[in-house]
């Protein structure tokens, strides 16, 4: 099903660049103003320059963030900055990290995959995007045309073929070896051997590909191959447009960390928060907390934890002081204030019972009407979303229980998707490692 290739990727030259810690960068769309900053400070050569270039008061259509961007890489390809690999490779990228006081490796195939449109079911989104994000990869993909950084997706290695093939190649010497200041550590091989190269596409060609983090960038590198593909009367199948940079992870790997994004929530009347606290034993059995009661944030994480599959969900903010653990009673009651055109699954969702039953149906807040005064912001860290409400700087905080990799295969098997910032993959894919240019 999936049509997966070697490419020759774009690389740091480290002979000119030096530490490599320097110059790699977050994906786009986790870069602040402040980080962006930052990250102009760290090197000349950073590759936020390429991936995330400043916006200026004087842009026009000529000169812009895109068209900067655009001459840099040119320069620095100029320059040997940025050098092209000669031989075809697929990336065996293993990125080392730490969460909650554990150590983790996750392991993932970097490689070029045919794009396909979603109705076509080779490669399944999992969740909702919105317009914005959109529209700043298609006009960078314009620019660069080349794929800066990667969409991130999940396979299933049944019988281990993939991860048996992937640990004879353990010993091939890194083309990239660095180590970050927070302690994190990436490896990258270049895997050449066209013998290991054909039996990993062959084996991924027999499946589909889950997107879990980079839908964005996938359908902007779908609109890009249209655009092109509309305006250009060389149409080979094999052409660049016609791919877009993955990296492929097992479903099933050990460091497969998917966090939930929670809900914080501010702009509503006093009126509207008092009337919560009656409604919600309708749906909900309810436990009450005091923030500062010995223990008590234990209590959160191990209620959030729990093995058992049902509807839990913790919410900051309603009284002072106070946090509410809340389970669902019975999916029969919220079923009929769902959307009728999503699946079960959806319908049972966490995030769903929040996005759709909490906010639209009891605060009766709505993203379709695009509210101005009030607001739904997203946060990964459930501590920092408490404090936030602590501090007032938000009202409420809806605290969710993470969704599992086999939830999110389900759901897109059923063609249905998530709500938007449902899964968080930690840690992100930086970019400036790798990438690849449509040529």
């Amino acid at each position: 099903m999936a049509d997966v290739r070697p490419f020759c990727g774009v690389r740091y030259g480290r002979s000119l660049v030096g530490d490599l810690e320097a110059v790699i960068c977050p994906p786009y769309d986790i870069i602040t103003p402040q980080r962006q900053s930052e990250l102009y400070q760290e090197s000349e050569y950073n590759f936020v320059r390429v991936e995330f270039n400043r916006e200026l008061p004087e842009d026009t259509n000529k000169d812009n963030r895109y068209t900067r961007a655009a001459a840099i890489l040119e320069q620095w390809l100029k320059q040997g900055i940025l050098k092209i690999d000669k031989a075809p490779a697929i990336y065996l990228h293993d990125y080392y990290f730490a969460y909650q006081g554990k150590e983790y490796r996750r392991r993932g195939i970097i490689a070029r995959v045919r794009l396909e449109k979603w109705d076509k079911m080779v490669v399944r989104p999992h969740e909702n995007t919105m317009a914005r994000p959109k529209s700043d990869r298609l006009s960078l993909l314009w620019a660069l045309q080349a794929n800066t950084s990667t969409v991130f997706a999940l396979y299933e290695d049944q019988g281990r073929q993939i991860s048996t093939l992937l640990a004879a190649r353990e010993q091939d010497k890194p083309v990239i070896s660095l180590g970050t200041g927070d302690g994190e550590k990436h490896e990258v091989r270049a895997v050449t051997d066209t013998g290991t190269i054909n039996q990993l596409c062959s084996v991924l060609a027999d499946q589909p590909l889950y997107v879990a983090d980079g839908h964005h960038r996938y359908e902007s590198a779908l609109a890009y191959q249209q655009e092109l593909s509309a305006s250009s009367a060389m149409k080979s199948a094999d052409a660049g447009y016609n791919f877009v940079m993955m990296t492929l992870v097992d479903l099933a790997d050990p460091g497969l960390v998917i966090l939930p994004f929670h809900r914080l929530v501010r702009g509503l009347s006093r009126s509207t928060i008092e009337g919560l606290l009656p409604k919600l034993p309708q749906f909900f059995e309810i436990k009450r907390l005091s923030f500062g009661a010995p223990g008590a944030w234990q209590q959160v994480d191990d209620f959030l934890n729990e093995e058992e599959d049902q509807v839990r969900l913790v919410l900051c903010g309603l009284l002072k002081k106070s946090l509410f653990l809340l389970k669902l009673r019975d999916f029969a009651i919220t079923g009929p204030m769902m959307p009728q055109f999503h699946s079960g699954i959806y319908q049972r969702l966490s995030v769903s019972i929040v996005d759709h039953v909490i906010l639209e149906g009891l605060l009766g807040m709505s993203h379709e009407r695009g509210d101005k005064e009030m607001s739904v912001d997203y946060i990964f860290d459930w501590q920092d979303a408490a404090s936030k409400v602590l501090d007032q700087e938000y009202q409420l905080a809806f605290l969710l229980r993470p969704v599992k990799a086999r939830v999110i295969k389900d759901i897109a098997d059923t063609g249905d998707r998530m709500p938007r910032k449902t899964t968080c993959f930690y840690p992100k894919m930086p970019s400036g490692l790798v990438f690849y240019r449509l040529e």
